[in-house]
């Protein structure tokens, strides 16, 4: 019997290939879409900038400055001075504050008519923006030089809030003849630790794009105010409407300028510049401590009391709170202060 011929089987079918052309077009129909999808964003970034600046420029003219301009080296520092009573309290913020003469307001009203001088440093309030380099030796310098030029009556009190607990460490060492007393207020602490130092020797803040500013020149930090008034406005009743929303835009106005991000990349540094540095054994020292700080920070109270172990008046109070004492316990602050500086007077 003849074998029938087989029938050739059915080659498997292989997945459809696209032309190159038709491979082409869509490669560069994805690039269409992703080259408009970005331009509409750039164009969103500008439009959104033009409008932040614009109304920036106009709240900036309608709203007048406080205090007065003063020239150091380097540029000009905002001072704001109010009461009569001395000897005068220099009060010097913490880091990032917005606007410290609006940010100390409840203390400065709690203190009635003592005399109260804020220095406002480079990157805060209506000082300058840029400034020399944010080491502890400048800033102290330039503090000394403000009030030299505003002619501050001496001795005189340096009240500091966190950071500028650094500043009233150093500047007690290096005017003590001109400083009565010290007051902290939840002031930070030189830790001392290798790798501190090492991040601050970061120079990021020089030269190049300014990255850091752009959340607020594109208007995103006002965004974000807007929807969030509780990051950037203070906590507790004790600030008036006015203060209020004013803080809040000047936390847009000034988010992240050159002088602030380079204090911050430069704390490291001057935490080790000031280890093993104590306050002269004649300036009484007067700490606030917040309770927040205590039960977040090992070793919070015992290291601020070692530091003040060869101070012979001190005293160091335990307040409720968070960092920011002074938005809730400016009236206890400044019994407190009042009782001290007499004492030690």
């Amino acid at each position: 019997m003849l074998d029938h011929p087989r029938t050739p089987a059915r080659a498997a079918a292989a997945p459809d290939q696209p032309a190159p052309g038709k491979s082409r077009r869509r490669w560069t129909r994805r690039l269409r879409i992703t080259g408009i999808v970005a331009l509409s964003a750039l164009g969103l970034a500008l439009a959104s900038t033009t409008v932040n600046l614009t109304l920036e420029s106009a709240e900036r003219a309608s709203i007048a400055p406080y205090g007065e301009r003063v020239k150091v080296s380097g540029g000009s520092l905002n001072v704001y001075q109010t009461g009569t009573v001395g000897p005068p309290i220099v009060l010097l913020s913490g880091l990032g504050t917005a606007a410290p003469a609006l940010d100390f307001a409840p203390l400065i009203r709690a203190l009635g008519d003592r005399k109260t001088i804020v220095v406002e440093g480079f990157g805060y309030g209506y000082s300058d923006m840029t400034a020399p380099a944010r080491t502890v030796e400048n800033i102290t310098a330039e503090i000394h030089e403000a009030l030299a030029r505003i002619g501050v009556a001496e001795p005189y009190v340096l009240a500091g809030h966190s950071i500028s607990g650094f500043y009233t460490l150093y500047y007690a060492n290096a005017y003590p003849e001109e400083v009565s007393a010290v007051i902290g207020i939840d002031p930070t602490m030189p830790s001392g630790k290798a790798d501190q130092r090492a991040a601050g020797e970061s120079k990021g803040s020089k030269g190049g794009i300014p990255w850091s500013r752009i959340p607020s020149v594109t208007g995103l930090v006002r965004l974000a105010d807007s929807i969030a008034p509780s990051l950037a406005e203070p906590a507790g009743d004790a600030y008036t409407a006015s203060e209020r929303e004013r803080l809040r835009l000047m936390s847009s106005w000034n988010f992240a300028n050159p002088a602030l991000t380079d204090e911050g990349l430069e704390m490291g540094n001057n935490a080790w510049k000031l280890q093993g540095l104590s306050y002269p054994d004649g300036i009484p020292v007067l700490d606030f401590l917040a309770q927040e700080s205590i039960d977040t920070i090992p070793g919070w109270v015992g290291d601020h009391e070692r530091q003040l172990e060869n101070v012979r008046q001190h005293k160091i109070v335990l307040l409720k709170g968070d960092h920011y004492l002074h938005w809730t316990q400016s009236a206890v602050m400044a019994e407190e202060i009042t009782d001290f500086l007499k004492a030690t007077s």
